[in-house]
C-alpha cells in the first residue's frame, strides 16, 4: 500500500500536445500510473507523495507547468478497498 498521499489526477490537454504531456507525466518520479482515456479529460495520472504539502507543490509547480496541460480535476483517496483484484485491509 503507496503511504501517504494517493491521488488520481484527471489532466485536459491541448489535444496537439498529447503524446509530449503524458510522456512528461510519465517522467514524474510520483507518477504510479499514467493513462490516456477517453471522456471529458484526456489523461488520468495515478500519483503518490509523502504529503499534502509535496502533493500541492507536484500539482502546482511541475504538472501544471507541463506546456500543453489546460487544467486538471484531482480525486484523493481516502480508503482503498480493493487492489489488483485482491481487498486490501489497511
Amino acid at each position: 500500500m503507496p503511504k501517504g498521499v494517493l491521488a488520481f489526477i484527471h489532466v485536459f490537454v491541448d489535444s496537439s500536445k498529447l503524446e509530449s504531456v503524458a510522456n512528461e507525466i510519465n517522467k514524474l518520479e510520483e507518477a504510479l500510473d499514467v493513462y490516456e482515456v477517453t471522456g471529458e479529460f484526456d489523461i488520468i495520472a495515478i500519483v503518490n507523495t509523502n504529503d499534502i504539502i509535496s502533493f500541492r507543490k507536484l500539482l502546482k509547480d511541475k504538472i501544471l507547468k507541463i506546456d500543453g496541460v489546460k487544467s486538471t480535476v484531482t480525486s484523493m483517496v481516502l480508503y482503498t478497498y480493493k487492489r489488483n483484484g485482491r481487498p486490501v485491509e489497511e
